[in-house]
């Protein structure tokens, strides 16, 4: 199972990129996790070049989704929402479907209370784009900048443990659905 892996942070050190680095270090044998790495690299979305020659980092992110038994994002809360760049990135899926049946599920990895404007846009995008919403894979994982390590990881064992049923859901809801066509 291919899972790719979407940070919503530009942010050099961001704890939503570390959540995603250690579920990469930590994802079960059947599972090959890929970071996508092009999200400062995208264009702003443009209707009018969304059409059969779009911009090279576009057709990159697309390929990538489309690659792709699954995605798993992670992303910040900006002013109560998605920062834009992570809205901008789900904009340039519209267009392109590769997101349409396509297993989808998200950490949030804010403070207690925190991170719920993000996460409920994150839904409503997802759900006007297609994607299956994983429900059970989807986790609360506070992560405090402390408990990452010089290697970008995150150390809590608690959040190893969070991740570890995140990846058992993900892949139990794989294995029960017929793949995508």
């Amino acid at each position: 199972m291919k899972v790719l892996l979407v940070s919503g942070s530009t942010r050099r050190g961001s704890t939503n990129t570390a959540a995603l680095l250690t579920a990469a270090a930590l994802a079960p044998p059947e599972v090959t996790a890929v970071h996508y790495e092009g999200l400062a690299a995208l264009p702003a979305f443009n209707p009018d070049d969304d059409g059969d020659q779009v911009p090279g980092p576009v057709a990159g992110l697309r390929g990538e989704i489309e690659a792709a038994d699954a995605v798993l994002f992670c992303t910040p809360e900006y002013a109560g929402t998605l920062p834009g760049s992570f809205k901008n990135l789900l904009d340039w899926t519209v267009g392109g479907g590769q997101l349409y049946g396509k297993p989808v599920a998200w950490l949030n990895v804010a403070a207690a209370n925190r991170g719920g404007g993000a996460q409920e846009t994150l839904r409503s995008v997802l759900g006007y784009v297609g994607a299956v919403i994983v429900e059970p894979a989807c986790r609360h994982l506070p992560v405090d900048r402390s408990a990452i390590g010089p290697d970008g990881t995150v150390s809590d064992p608690a959040f190893a443990a969070g991740i570890a049923g995140a990846w058992a859901d993900l892949i139990s809801h794989g294995q029960a659905q017929p793949p995508v066509t």
